[in-house]
């Protein structure tokens, strides 16, 4: 089954793709709530699967499939080759970090240019979406609670993130995390530990792996994650880039305003996001980081 929110931006609908045809969930169940933790919680994605409407073809916005979910959790360094070409070792344990939720953006809208970060990334990522609560979950149990997963774009103000010493502010800007195009629930997705992961600009294919590689596996990282961190339904893990971003080429490949990046994981589909350019003039208190840490 595969979900989408729909429609215009802050009036979203809960619906299912099939085949290229929507199916507007509201229609049959008036007071379904939008995709997010009580959706999950209270059991409508068992009612989603019972709909055997087949759709309607729709020349309509297709939004972030996931409506506010409590956290957004990342993974640093996931792929051996994206850790060493920053010049750093593959992690003994994953690292962590985390995005706002304003970051949050449908799969075809533009990719906002910040004005306190010059040097803009792409990563692309196979998201997991949690459709249950849990705390201390075993490895062996993790897909048990897993609804499914999106593409994900962790979109990265470089500068901003090496030169806070933190990673925060650089990868929670605004429209720094579109996800989609819809959220496949893992019972369409049984082999997630095999797919090929890929990221184009403008046409250029730039990173090209696949989730077989991932350092760390999905349900490895759901024990660790929730060992001391409740998982509420709706939350999002993106579980890491492979090699191939833009800032550790030489010279560096930066997005830019008209900038297309797509970004595509096998068997979910593929996001595509033209850059914007900011208003106004950059802050000259955040000067522009020069490169990766190769150290």
């Amino acid at each position: 089954m595969r979900l989408i929110r729909f429609g215009e931006k802050g009036n979203e609908r809960p619906g299912l793709l099939k085949e290229g045809r929507i199916v507007d969930l509201r229609k049959h169940f008036p007071n379904i709530p939008d995709i997010g933790e009580p959706f999950f919680r209270d059991d409508w994605l068992a009612k989603a699967h019972q709909v055997t409407d087949q759709g309607v073809k729709m020349d309509v916005r297709l939004g972030c499939p996931v409506h506010w979910p409590s956290k957004i959790i990342c993974i640093g360094k996931n792929y051996a080759e994206h850790a060493r070409e920053g010049g750093f070792k593959s992690p003994e344990k994953p690292i962590l970090f985390s995005k706002a939720m304003n970051t949050l953006n449908g799969p075809f809208d533009p990719i906002l240019l910040p004005e306190s970060a010059s040097q803009v990334d792409w990563e692309v990522e196979l998201a997991v979406v949690m459709g249950r609560q849990g705390k201390r979950i075993r490895a062996a149990d993790a897909y048990a609670h897993v609804a499914g997963f999106c593409v994900m774009n962790d979109v990265s103000g470089r500068d901003a993130q090496y030169g806070d010493g933190q990673f925060f502010r650089g990868k929670s800007f605004d429209t720094f995390a579109p996800l989609g195009p819809c959220l496949v629930t893992h019972d369409e997705l049984v082999d997630v530990e095999n797919l090929q992961i890929t990221a184009h600009l403008d046409g250029k294919c730039m990173q090209k792996g696949n989730t077989g590689d991932l350092i760390f596996k999905i349900p490895f990282i759901i024990e660790y994650i929730s060992r001391d961190i409740t998982l509420l339904p709706g939350d999002i893990i993106s579980t890491g880039t492979p090699s191939g971003v833009g800032i550790y080429r030489d010279p560096p490949i930066l997005l830019q305003p008209g900038s297309v990046i797509k970004c595509e994981v096998e068997k979910i589909g593929y996001i595509e996001n033209r850059v914007v350019g900011k208003e106004g003039s950059e802050d000259s208190r955040f000067p522009g980081f020069k490169g990766g840490p190769r150290r």
